[in-house]
């Protein structure tokens, strides 16, 4: 009986090896492929699988090669497969993982009709289905460094020119299919991009702050009805939507002067604000306490502050003696080697999604990149970039995707040029490429926009931002013409800032008279 691939090329793709099943006893043949096709083998794939000396270990290789040419993205297993699996004829049926180890597995099912060589210390368990799940598995399978014994280097390197054929080939603006896009796509509803984001009206209204500024408004991280805002009067307020009315659980108190920004900890118990005291404080949002106050290195009024993602104890601060700080919070003390100089006022920080690349904006017009050194908190300069001279960056907001189907990571950035802009982080050390920038009103209030949180939609990729007009603006980035998606109307003043929940069920504004409207999106 012969086990042979189900596409009449991979026949020859497979390393030239076919199982044959004969009174127990499993051997390989060697199959010389056509002129032709030999031919066109040595241009795709570099080096042959070599001869090892054991059938086993061979047909695991023809295994691995066999998803290989089958699958070049190592995407979504085909059904096909699953019927092969079902069968009982061949016997060959094992749990990922028999080839390298050797023997039989522990499960119940690596040992169901399994046959051994007489001397041969390895199991015959290498079988299509385990060496396609144990390939597929490994992230090197998708052109990274690495070498799995079943797997020749001839094999990696092919798949490795298969994945840069897929990015590469590909037309400026097109989609990298994924199964996290299809998910998104599922939750969509099959639904347009407009209808995603069309909003039944105001869920509620926030005025504790009437009269003052609320420069900054934020979810809490992976929550939907936890809000938080900060108010140039010198206050924060802590705000629960349900259970229905919404309330303001507390107000944290002890800024002397108006509090410019805030950010919440991964893990939403500890929130840290910068005030124009020229303090830095940290909070326990539980009961509203004030756990520690920081006074700023330089003595200068404290402008914006975020957290190093990956390590909540340092937190990196701007001020208006045009420095960066980054802080422990713990000791209260500044990291040694953690401080840099801008050409202006620090108005807007945001770092990369794994904290390896921290971007500061100042009130000059400049953009500038630094290479944030995980084991000790210092900071490295790399790039500069002048948006705009003259021109203050009140906002910057990194994402490591525009969309779950675009794999360029961007920028967003405000800038008082009456212009949203969008750009691409071209390398490591962060430098940037103007994509595309929207129209929006903004001349002179620090007006701040963000990314989308999730990417539930068919096509697209949304952007939020305020403006000067009084409206709240969505963009759709990967739209070529009429980018402008949506616009909500109710404020009565610049809007300063914009904040989604973590399911895009609720969106937050606030503007430059102290009002909060927190929207409501559309049930379809």
């Amino acid at each position: 009986m012969y086990l042979s691939p189900r596409h009449p090329r991979d026949r020859w793709t497979s390393s030239l090896c076919i199982l044959r099943c004969q009174k127990g006893v499993v051997r390989t043949q060697r199959v010389e492929p056509p002129s032709s096709y030999r031919k066109l083998l040595s241009l795709s794939a570099p080096a042959r699988l070599p001869r090892p000396a054991k059938c086993s270990y061979r047909f695991a290789q023809c295994s691995a090669a066999l998803s290989v040419s089958r699958r070049p993205s190592c995407l979504e297993p085909e059904k096909g497969r699953r019927e092969t699996e079902g069968t009982g004829d061949s016997g060959l049926r094992a749990a990922p993982g028999a080839s390298r180890a050797g023997g039989s597995p522990g499960g119940s099912r690596g040992r169901t009709n399994q046959r051994r060589r007489p001397g041969n210390g390895r199991g015959v368990a290498a079988s299509l289905s385990s060496g396609r799940e144990d390939f597929e598995d490994d992230p090197r399978a998708l052109g990274a460094r690495g070498h799995r014994r079943s797997v020749s280097r001839g094999s990696y390197q092919l798949q490795a020119q298969m994945n840069r054929a897929v990015y590469e080939d590909r037309p400026p603006g097109s989609v990298v299919p994924t199964s996290a896009a299809e998910a998104s796509r599922a939750m969509a509803g099959d639904t347009s991009l407009s209808e995603n984001y069309a909003f039944a009206g105001m869920y509620h209204v926030f005025d504790q702050h009437v009269d003052e500024a609320v420069p900054r408004v934020r979810f809490a991280n992976d929550d939907r009805h936890r809000l938080a805002c900060c108010s140039l009067d010198g206050s924060i307020s802590l705000c629960q939507l349900v259970p229905a009315p919404p309330t303001v659980l507390r107000v944290l108190r002890g800024h002397t002067r108006g509090v410019s920004d805030f950010a919440w900890s991964l893990s939403n118990d500890i929130l840290v604000s910068t005030s124009l005291d020229a303090t830095m404080r940290i909070w326990a949002s539980e009961d509203g306490r004030c756990i520690r106050e920081i006074p700023d290195p330089d003595g200068a009024e404290l402008l914006c502050c975020t957290f190093q993602p990956v390590n909540n104890n340092l937190t990196v601060v701007g001020n208006a003696k045009h420095n960066v700080h980054v802080m422990n919070i713990s000791t209260g003390k500044k990291v040694k080697g953690g401080s840099s100089k801008l050409t202006g006022r620090v108005l807007a920080l945001s770092f990369d999604a794994p904290g390896r690349l921290l971007w500061a904006g100042d009130d000059r017009g400049s953009v500038f990149s630094f290479l944030f050194d995980m084991a000790t908190g210092k900071l490295t300069k790399a790039k500069r970039l002048v948006v705009h001279e003259g021109s203050p960056v009140t906002s910057i907001s990194a994402r490591s995707w525009v969309s779950r189907e675009a794999r360029d990571p961007s920028l967003l950035i405000n800038a008082c040029l009456n212009k949203l802009l969008l750009y691409r982080v071209v390398d490591n050390e962060g430098t940037l490429q103007l994509k595309r920038s929207f129209p929006i009103e903004q001349s002179s209030h620090p007006v701040r926009s963000i990314f989308c949180p999730l990417m539930s939609f068919r096509q697209g990729a949304c952007v939020v931002t305020g403006s000067e007009d009084m409206c709240v603006h969505f963009f759709d980035v990967e739209r070529a013409a009429k980018a402008a998606v949506n616009k909500l109307q109710g404020h009565s003043a610049p809007v300063l800032d914009v904040s989604f929940n973590c399911d895009e069920s609720l969106l937050a504004s606030s503007d430059a008279s102290g009002m909060v409207i927190v929207w409501r999106r559309e049930q379809k």
